[in-house]
């Protein structure tokens, strides 16, 4: 069994988080998970609705898996040194690190995709790739996968991240049952990628 680590700040994204793991939670045999934050008071979503750490930053185990989601709260604690602290050894620590939307942000702040590639948000691509650029940011993908490093663009993109994280992991069969199960239509093509276009980063087709 795995276990994820899934990390939660003020102002993070729901559906980046709550889809994936909706994904990952259906395999209660393959994986446990856990969400972390800095405190053990709950934490406010972008939305507004507040989710309740099961352990904090400083009392964490090593986990398996680490997942990062975005949301508007990336902005603030990209400049949180003891936040990317912790980032930054947990994934060094884990044998893979998944990351949803302007998670990426916080990831690239650590320095750990440097001389990677990785994706992100299409709305925020140009800022993000701009403050950083030892990073190879991929215009044009649904998710990327770099060695243990799985980073995805916005929001609902990392529920076909995490399925393509199951299927690495447990095989395409069983990461097609999970899409089943969850009446999802699994986009299972990682360079599927109609938002690039629409935030002008690639010409049109």
């Amino acid at each position: 069994m795995r276990r994820i680590g899934a990390l939660i700040f003020p102002g993070f994204e729901l559906l980046d988080l709550f889809g994936p793991l909706e994904m990952f939670g259906l395999l209660k045999d393959e994986f446990d998970l856990q969400l972390v934050a800095e405190t053990p008071d709950p934490v406010e979503s972008n939305q507004q609705v507040r989710a309740s750490p099961d352990t904090t930053i400083e009392h964490a185990d090593r986990f398996d898996v680490l997942f990062v989601p975005g949301g508007m709260g990336t902005r603030r604690e990209v400049n949180n040194t003891v936040l990317l602290d912790w980032i930054k050894t947990a994934s060094e620590q884990a044998d893979y690190v998944l990351c949803v939307c302007t998670g990426s942000l916080l990831l690239a702040a650590t320095g750990v995709l440097d001389g990677r590639r990785a994706t992100t948000n299409k709305a925020a691509f140009t800022s993000i790739a701009h403050q950083y650029p030892k990073v190879d940011w991929v215009k044009q993908a649904r998710w990327v996968e770099d060695d243990k490093f799985i980073t995805s663009s916005g929001i609902s993109a990392g529920m076909d991240m995490a399925l393509g994280a199951i299927a690495l992991m447990h095989g395409r069969e069983m990461a097609e049952k999970v899409a089943i199960c969850c009446e999802y239509d699994w986009h299972q093509e990682k360079n599927w990628d109609p938002f690039a276009e629409t935030h002008g980063l690639v010409g049109s087709s």
